[in-house]
């Protein structure tokens, strides 16, 4: 395939991906659908990066446009997100091992919560090999970072009394908007997956009101993990 990428990178925000972007060689850009694919070069490999938009929809939209327009090798979903376990302060980081999709349910069927009807699916596991890499480069560069599950939905998480309800249902460290829909895509296309979260707000604090002030603290975390990524995947 002409086109195709070494990894594919994917952010919900434009502060998750614009240093990303501007550190492409030959930066080229276009649209496949409704999504703009950046692509380049960067430590030697090929590389193509979105922003996705918030929310499972628009991130599946982008996992799919950039697998059937540059069928990576790998996709990182990266960001930021909120605490679930209280070990984790702003600017730390989770390293998904599993995502899955805590607004899903179909429970009054019978059905377990989170189930995927058609793939009988409630966890999906992220690439071992990117999650290795991601836990050295965390260790190298002095960052907190735990590896666990990251619980997705299409609803900001913002009160204590929820975030307690998903991390008992899913024993989830961390939720956020976008990577279980990036993983069902890449999980249906057999495309290995990744997911960071920097942690922008704790588990007991309201994270409305912490989410603004810290958000720049952690989205440098998730680059810094991004890009060891990329340089050594």
């Amino acid at each position: 395939m002409e086109n195709r990428a070494d990894i594919g990178i994917i952010g919900a925000l434009e502060d998750e991906v614009a240093g990303l972007i501007s550190m492409l060689s030959e930066h080229g850009c276009e649209r496949l659908g409704s999504v703009e694919l950046h692509t380049g070069g960067l430590f030697g490999k090929r590389v193509v990066v979105c922003r996705s938009g918030v929310g499972k929809v628009f991130a599946a939209l982008a996992a799919e446009a950039m697998i059937i327009g540059y069928a990576p090798s790998l996709i990182v979903n990266t960001g930021v997100g909120g605490a679930l376990d209280k070990c984790l302060n702003t600017g730390d980081v989770v390293i998904a091992t599993s995502l899955v999709q805590h607004d899903m349910d179909t429970s009054p069927l019978g059905d377990p919560k989170g189930l995927v009807s058609g793939i009988n699916k409630i966890y999906f596991d992220t690439d071992a090999r990117a999650v290795k890499i991601l836990e050295a480069a965390a260790a190298e560069q002095g960052i907190h970072a735990i590896s666990g599950r990251i619980a997705s939905g299409d609803r900001f998480v913002a009160s204590a009394k929820e975030k307690r309800r998903i991390l008992s249902d899913f024993s989830a460290s961390a939720c956020e908007m976008e990577g279980a829909a990036i993983a069902q895509v890449a999980y249906v296309n057999d495309t290995p997956f990744a997911v960071i979260r920097a942690i922008s707000d704790s588990a007991d604090g309201e994270a409305s009101m912490d989410y603004q002030s810290f958000l720049p603290l952690a989205v440098r975390s998730s680059l810094a993990l991004t890009l060891a990524l990329i340089e050594k995947y």
